[in-house]
């Protein structure tokens, strides 16, 4: 623990992390701090060295608020990504932050046949490589993108969360 809410984990050939996590939700059965600072190192491994980021986990609510602020819509989404902008001279570690809306995680997890915490992993993973600034706004970067998470979550063995 680097602070109260930190934690640091620095894996083989992987990303170091710094991770402050927040849980803000009363979902039971959620993953920790050791699980979090593993997707994140997985998923930033190929792109840096060292990474700094925020995660909270969130009640639909909260996700519900900050999906309508941030993207001007009215629901509760699994993920939302915030990257850094402009802090690259005194934060040159910090990617941005996270949000995982525990209850909408846990219900596609279901509905989907998967695992809360391979859904968790994948999402988790998914949030990062939007702050190291990969989108899915077209197909060709869809792909991109799509193809990053599969490897990054088939090396953590978890399923292609693509394949229908």
């Amino acid at each position: 623990m680097t602070a109260a809410g930190e934690a640091r984990v620095s894996l083989a050939a992987v990303t170091e992390v710094e991770l402050a996590l927040q849980i803000e939700s009363a979902a039971v059965d959620l993953p920790g701090e050791r699980f979090f600072c593993d997707c994140v190192a997985r998923a930033a491994a190929e792109f840096r060295a060292r990474v700094e980021l925020t995660i909270r986990v969130v009640d639909a609510d909260e996700g519900r608020a900050l999906n309508l602020r941030w993207r001007e819509r009215d629901y509760a989404t699994n993920v939302l990504s915030f990257p850094s902008e402009g802090l690259a001279d005194i934060a040159p570690d910090f990617i941005g932050d996270i949000v995982l809306c525990a209850p909408v995680v846990n219900a596609e997890a279901a509905a989907q046949g998967k695992t809360a915490a391979d859904h968790f992993a994948h999402l988790t993973v998914h949030g990062v490589l939007h702050l190291l600034g990969f989108d899915h706004e077209d197909d060709a970067s869809a792909a991109v993108m799509e193809q990053h998470e599969r490897t990054i979550l088939a090396g953590m063995g978890i399923a292609d969360p693509y394949r229908a």
